[in-house]
């Protein structure tokens, strides 16, 4: 799995994510990550299509994720989600199926589901999202096979050091969502100046952040020179002064819902 690739929560279905999706491969993007609840796996794989005729490239040097909603959890429905996700993508099969949030009383079920999938050969890897310690340790009680990856909220706000720790003893790797904290975090002046001693952006800056820190990152843009800048990350480094500074900016805070406190 790339430890960078392109998100696209709430970018509209049809042209508005096919051409982000495509304009991300051809800037040299191979992860794609989407959702059932996205409601654009079609213009997903309109992009990915039309990306690989313009960048010269194979399926399978891709890498697609999508994502079990909590509506069809339970072993039966998870299939048949399954199907219909590759069907409106228009791919033979996903590299990654997640759990999207861990759905009391249905989580384990829709687990099994995931697994015999993978044993079928009918997807590359399994994972969940969005799973606090709690959630998957009720899961390896009956799992037979552990998460590829757990697929969070994290950013400068949300350091998420204790999950962090748990997922590494487990071998579970972290991927996180909203790495940018939804454009919530672009005007804190610790960054702000930390990005002119570097001559990057806050973007690049806090991308750079998570990928020093043993996390995979899905930023999401449709901006051609935002999907652009957040990839151009490999030419600098911060040092272990700056990474301090951006895990002390933790405050706990999420932008998104809380996995113990859901309700949809």
């Amino acid at each position: 799995m790339p430890w960078l690739g392109l998100g696209v929560f709430q970018v509209e279905d049809g042209e508005a994510v096919a051409a982000s999706v495509e304009e991300a491969i051809v800037q040299g993007y191979r992860h794609i990550d989407t959702a059932a609840v996205y409601e654009n796996e079609e213009g997903v794989g309109k992009g990915i299509r039309r990306g690989m005729e313009r960048a010269g490239v194979t399926r399978d040097e891709l890498f697609i994720t999508s994502k079990l909603w909590n509506a069809d959890q339970g072993y039966e429905r998870a299939l048949e989600a399954y199907r219909e996700s590759t069907a409106r993508l228009g791919l033979d099969q996903l590299d990654l199926y997640l759990i999207h949030w861990p759905v009391e009383n249905k989580f384990t079920e829709s687990w099994r589901a995931l697994e015999d999938l993978y044993k079928e050969e009918k997807v590359g890897a399994i994972g969940v999202s969005n799973f606090q310690i709690h959630h998957l340790e009720t899961l390896l009680q009956t799992a037979e096979i552990v998460p590829a990856i757990n697929q969070v909220e994290r950013h400068p706000r949300l350091v998420q050091t204790e999950l962090y720790k748990y997922l590494t003893e487990k071998n579970i790797h972290p991927v996180a969502w909203a790495p940018l904290a939804q454009g919530g975090i672009f005007n804190e002046p610790v960054l702000v100046g930390m990005a002119e001693s570097l001559g990057k952006t806050m973007a690049q800056v806090v991308l750079k952040w998570h990928l020093q820190t043993g996390w995979a990152a899905i930023p999401k843009s449709v901006k051609k020179h935002r999907i652009y800048e957040n990839t151009d990350l490999y030419d600098f480094e911060l040092n272990e002064e700056q990474v301090k500074t951006i895990n002390e900016m933790d405050q706990h805070r999420r932008v998104g819902p809380d996995p113990d406190n859901f309700d949809f």
